[in-house]
């Protein structure tokens, strides 16, 4: 596979953000994916989330598996850490990494085929563990690389490019978020930048595990009429129930609305997530809430997005295992070793 890289020249006009960086350092070379690929949408948006919230490039480690999702780690963050790992192992890479190195920020990137299909009980166990990380599944409902065939979340009754009807049952992704513990979940599509690029700021300053689900349209195989994840589709049966502004820890927070409509939740470093309700009778805080409320919505044949919960007091795995402050790569032999005394304390636990 070769990749085109990006001309280096380019205007001295440039916004640059608080590190100095402009935008295009958190590019990375031209994609290679079809012409339209939602997936493209979402890599922008990655771009501009890191970008805007001043990000260092070398602080974020990119993880993928396989399929045209896990190519698009390429074609973003070229100056970060990156892992392309074997078909749906992508998670238990990713938490062997955030073992050893809690310090970097974790985004894993996979497909409807990586995370539902081979890799679902990767995924599931990945978000029962609390990670911490920011897991997005960008959904195009197809394997685009085996030339279309129907994936674990196609909907029930959608056909093919062919004129195939698919009668299996599909898979909620945001649903099993749900049920395994997430503490941000959010559902999202790569053609509304003003909804996605918010939710993945919040989920990159959440401590905890954080989910989006994407509905990222093939254009070359799953794009067309009797598609539900076609763009016209999305278009016409997106729901938003709220809407998400990010607001950085070091900014004074000046909030001007009447009340009952903003929600304001404080993250861990300060951050502050300001949610506009759109729907005043959903609550993002309610686990079963938005669990009921998604089986609802899929029956009316509607697709909920936005930020569909979040755990304003959430844990993740190294909380629960209580692991050393420190990256483990960092410990030293003399770290390591109990001594005697402790290991005979250790032993004596035991017995």
């Amino acid at each position: 596979m070769s990749y085109l890289p990006k001309p280096k020249l380019h205007g001295h006009d440039q916004p640059k953000n608080a590190l100095g960086y402009t935008r295009r350092d958190y590019e990375g070379p031209i994609s290679t994916l079809c012409a339209g690929c939602g997936h493209d949408s979402i890599s922008a948006a990655i771009v501009r989330a890191c970008f805007e919230l001043d990000l260092p490039p070398h602080r974020i480690a990119k993880l993928s598996g396989i399929g045209c999702s896990s190519k698009t780690p390429t074609y973003f963050l070229g100056a970060s850490h990156g892992f392309n790992s074997v078909h749906g192992r992508m998670p238990s890479v990713l938490t062997g990494a955030n073992l050893a190195n809690r310090d970097l920020i974790y985004l894993g990137v996979s497909g409807d085929g990586d995370s539902a299909s081979i890799g679902i009980g990767q995924f599931l166990h990945a978000i029962r563990r609390g990670v911490n990380m920011v897991y997005i599944v960008e959904n195009n409902g197809v394997y685009g690389l085996t030339k279309g065939q129907f994936s674990a979340t196609s909907d029930r009754g959608a056909k093919s490019k062919r004129g195939v009807v698919n009668h299996d049952e599909a898979i909620d992704m945001v649903a099993m978020a749900l049920q395994m513990g997430a503490t941000y979940v959010g559902r999202s599509f790569s053609g509304d930048k003003t909804q996605l690029i918010p939710l993945i700021q919040g989920a990159l300053e959440h401590p905890g595990a954080a989910f989006i689900d994407c509905i990222s349209p093939c254009v070359a195989f799953n794009n067309h009429e009797g598609s539900t994840k076609s763009y016209d589709y999305v278009r016409a049966h997106n729901e938003a129930v709220n809407q998400l502004d990010v607001i950085t820890g070091r900014d004074e927070i000046i909030v001007d609305y009447a009340p009952g409509t903003v929600e304001l939740v404080t993250q861990h470093d300060g951050s502050v997530l300001q949610l506009h309700k759109l729907k005043q009778d959903y609550d993002i805080h309610d686990r079963g809430a938005a669990m009921a409320h998604l089986q609802h919505k899929r029956e009316l044949g509607h697709i909920p997005t936005g930020l569909l919960f979040v755990d304003p007091e959430p844990q993740e795995m190294h909380g629960y295992l209580k692991t050393t402050s420190r990256p483990l790569n960092e410990l030293r032999e003399a770290d390591l070793v109990p001594g005697a005394a402790l290991l005979e304390k250790l032993n004596a636990s035991l017995r």
